[in-house]
């Protein structure tokens, strides 16, 4: 009787794999998958065969067609000669570039604000108060428009606003001094891939340094490992060695490798420095006071939710309300801001949409723009809409990484 229950329980009845649940949830899936994949084929041939009999298709070729119309703003030189692709890459660039600076400035005004928000003054506190509810409860398109029209009531070009005879603001643009290459630039690139290749180098010698060093004031002679050496060695040379290098190539280039160009007033424009149109500066001013109001209020539930014992015992080994800040209470509101900082950073990528309002050309203007020259919806929205998505995905992914990495002594 025995030797049978153990023969029974060697040898269990095999459940057939249609009464299987494992089985059938991975078959359940894939059976899911197909249909989804045959639903949208089924859909992608439809929208083909309907394009089709109104006389469109999804081809891409128009792209290399003179695009025929001109760009107020743009990162790279640009006419009304050049392509559709190209066009469209000037919407991109000027897209990233309102993005990049307007969560540059908006990061740090938030900051700021979010700060005052917390301070014992009760007028500094108010201040930040009264901000935070103006520009966060105004729609971000009138708060553009607003802009705009202020900008408009500046002076003409040629009784520009002029700051020390370095920056001159008028109703079209700002204009600030910009660095321009010389011929000295080229011979002060090889000083730069010397500082490169020296820099690399000290790393391992010095990693090779703090390696005998710890093996000799062990007695065992064990050492935590030559790459937590690189690790340790990196961090003490690599920037130090790299710019001094770069320093002394800048004395000892033929010629300064830059010079600095100051915008100057001519009789009806300003010419030369860097310019900044008005439209740019509407929209950017817009995105960046509207999105740190959100950031401050971020940034005031993120110090608030830092334990207050943290406080008191910074207060009580004798660290300042400065220190405490920087030291103690910040580093550890970093990873609970991160999260909901992202999301601002990409409302803020995809608020710029709005530059219409400005007349800025960004991304969904010179969309627009080609869509209507064109012709073309389907594959310019799609275009359009690629461009965004990769912004975001790229925003979330670098924050993420971000986030992990602020969180990493956690673990």
């Amino acid at each position: 009787m025995h030797h049978a229950s153990n023969t029974m329980q060697q040898n269990p009845t095999k459940i057939p794999f249609w009464r299987d649940t494992r089985v059938l949830k991975v078959l359940f899936q894939i059976l899911f998958l197909l249909g989804v994949f045959l639903l949208s084929g089924i859909l992608y041939a439809n929208m083909l065969k309907g394009l089709d009999n109104l006389g469109l298709n999804l081809k891409l070729d128009f792209l290399r067609n003179e695009a025929g119309f001109d760009v107020s703003d743009s990162v790279i030189e640009y006419g009304p000669s050049d392509t559709y692709l190209k066009a469209f890459i000037v919407g991109v660039l000027n897209t990233l570039r309102v993005s990049l600076v307007g969560i540059l400035c908006s990061t740090v005004l938030g900051l700021f604000i979010g700060i005052s928000r917390l301070s014992t003054n009760w007028l500094v506190r108010t201040i930040a108060a009264t901000y935070i509810e103006i520009f966060r409860n105004v729609p971000l398109l009138l708060q553009i428009l607003f802009w705009y029209i202020v900008s408009g009531t500046l002076p003409a070009a040629r009784d520009s606003i002029n700051l020390f005879n370095t920056v001159f603001i008028n109703d079209r643009s700002i204009y600030f001094p910009s660095l321009q290459q010389t011929a000295g630039f080229s011979s002060w690139i090889g000083y730069l891939y010397a500082a490169a290749i020296l820099s690399i180098i000290s790393v391992f010698v010095l990693a090779l340094i703090f390696q005998r060093k710890q093996r000799q004031s062990t007695e065992e002679g064990n050492d935590n490992g030559y790459f937590t050496h690189i690790t340790r060695a990196a961090k003490w040379s690599v920037v130090p060695v790299f710019f001094i290098v770069a320093i002394i190539g800048w004395f000892l280039a033929s010629e300064s490798p830059f010079v600095l160009v100051r915008p100057v007033l001519q009789r009806f424009n300003v010419e030369g420095g860097i310019r900044f149109s008005a439209s740019f500066i509407s929209l950017l001013i817009g995105l960046s006071v509207y999105t740190s109001a959100f950031i401050a209020e971020i940034v005031r539930s993120g110090i608030q939710a830092v334990a207050k014992g943290q406080r008191e015992a910074a207060r009580a080994v004798g660290l300042s309300v400065g220190q405490t800040l920087r030291l103690i209470i910040l580093p550890q509101a970093v990873p609970i801001i991160i999260p909901p900082l992202t999301s601002q950073y990409l409302n803020l990528a995809k608020n710029s949409s709005l530059a219409t309002a400005a007349g800025y050309d960004d991304l969904f203007r010179i969309g627009s723009t080609i869509l209507t020259q064109a012709g073309k919806a389907i594959p310019v929205f799609a275009m359009v809409m690629a461009s965004y998505l990769t912004m975001s995905l790229t925003t979330s992914a670098a924050m993420n990484w971000y986030n992990s990495w602020a969180n990493r002594f956690k673990r």
